[in-house]
């Protein structure tokens, strides 16, 4: 095993005020890590650097934890340029508009779909993603969304089953049956692909007792609970998700006092998707809100062709604290940690030793520029598991 020492770190974000100031952001300056076997091996003030068998200097740029993107929706087909365009004019987005991405990626080779897939993942590692949720739910048939669980997993490891994305046009009539067909033999072929289930309980896709059904049915298969909710108005999805236990609920745009009073006494995070906001003219949700009241707050891009497509979570960051109340502080801890609880994992979203060496380097003093200087490629040199780092 060699080691390599990345020093000169004018500015290192751990995450871990057991490391750096007392913040959450736990800040380091003039730092170095030492990163061995993918790990990180040590952490601490660049003078007092271990040696290593390898030196790279960052020559004073600021360092943070890749970021890590708990929803994303990348294994998809087709395009909605003119859907973006016609809500740009005033035309209100709605669940439906999931069925015209289905229906492309029916079609579309697994070929087809693995490339784009990949090009977008590739996409967001050089925007400093280094974790990366991907979810099904533009199959909606038994083989359609067991291929798109498995062309996912040549990507990472963080697979959530999401048959119950809205109701397929075929089952238009019977949208029970669909749900029967979820939690039967849908589930039966995409459970060993998956490390989650997730469900969108809104108006337009599916009802609280239907997702109730969804959700005990991946639980008992072993399944982590993810849900989709309050994106398109108020509902039970918030509380069903708390009753689960959910690693994650996610959009939140539209939560009630007991939402958030049933939030702040869980252990589900509050994932936020400003890109999704940005893109359909709904309102921001009101993190502030979410954060005061002692919520985990995640913040994940949302990458998909309809809603959000985006894979940048630097942009997440600047608009997130530009136009949902967030601290720069607050949100780079909800794109890193935040997402990392979100997926409840304890070895991504920070630098201290035994985490993964999943490091960003941004061409910028400090993580401040993120949101000061919203747009700009900030991301310079991004290390995934200490392996060479890739570069803009």
């Amino acid at each position: 095993m060699s080691t390599r020492l990345i020093t000169g770190i004018g500015e290192l974000v751990t995450n871990d005020p057991s490391v750096g100031d007392e913040s959450a952001l736990g800040l380091l300056a003039d730092a170095a890590v030492l990163v061995e076997d993918g790990r990180v091996a040590w952490v601490g003030r660049a003078a007092h650097a271990p040696e290593a068998d390898g030196v790279t200097d960052v020559e004073g740029a600021a360092m943070i934890p890749g970021f890590v993107d708990s929803h994303s929706h990348i294994v998809f087909a087709g395009d909605r340029a003119a859907e973006f365009e016609a809500r740009m004019a005033g035309q209100p987005y709605a669940a439906g508009g999931i069925r015209s991405t289905v229906a492309a990626t029916r079609r579309a080779t697994t070929e087809a779909l693995t490339e784009r897939a990949s090009a977008l993942a590739a996409e967001a590692r050089a925007q400093g993603t280094t974790t990366l949720e991907i979810k099904s739910g533009y199959g909606l048939t038994v083989d359609d969304e067991r291929r798109q669980l498995e062309i996912a997993r040549t990507i990472t490891d963080e697979v959530t089953f999401l048959g119950a994305h809205v109701v397929p046009p075929e089952f238009a009539d019977g949208p029970d049956a669909y749900v029967d067909l979820v939690v039967g033999e849908m589930l039966d072929a995409c459970a060993p692909l998956a490390r989650w289930i997730d469900v969108f309980c809104e108006t337009g896709a599916f009802t609280p007792e239907q997702s109730r059904r969804v959700l005990t049915a991946g639980a008992e298969r072993g399944l982590g609970v993810r849900v989709h909710a309050g994106q398109l108005g108020p509902g039970e999805g918030t509380r069903l998700a708390v009753e689960f236990d959910a690693a994650s609920v996610d959009h939140c745009t539209y939560l009630a006092d007991d939402d958030i009073a049933a939030l702040a006494g869980s252990s589900t995070v509050a994932t936020l998707l400003p890109g999704v906001e940005f893109s359909t003219r709904h309102p921001y949700p009101d993190a502030r809100r979410l954060l005061d009241a002692g919520v985990t707050v995640a913040l994940a891009s949302d990458c998909n062709p309809g809603s959000s497509f985006t894979s940048s979570m630097p942009f997440c960051v600047a608009v997130a604290v530009r136009d949902m109340r967030m601290t720069p502080a607050e949100a780079l801890w909800a794109a890193t940690a935040g997402g990392a609880a979100a997926l409840r994992r304890a070895d991504v979203g920070r630098l201290t030793v035994g985490a993964c060496a999943n490091l960003v380097e941004l061409s910028a003093p400090s993580y401040l520029h993120l949101a000061y200087r919203p747009g700009v490629p900030l991301v310079r040199r991004v290390w995934k598991d200490g392996t060479p780092p890739f570069v803009r």
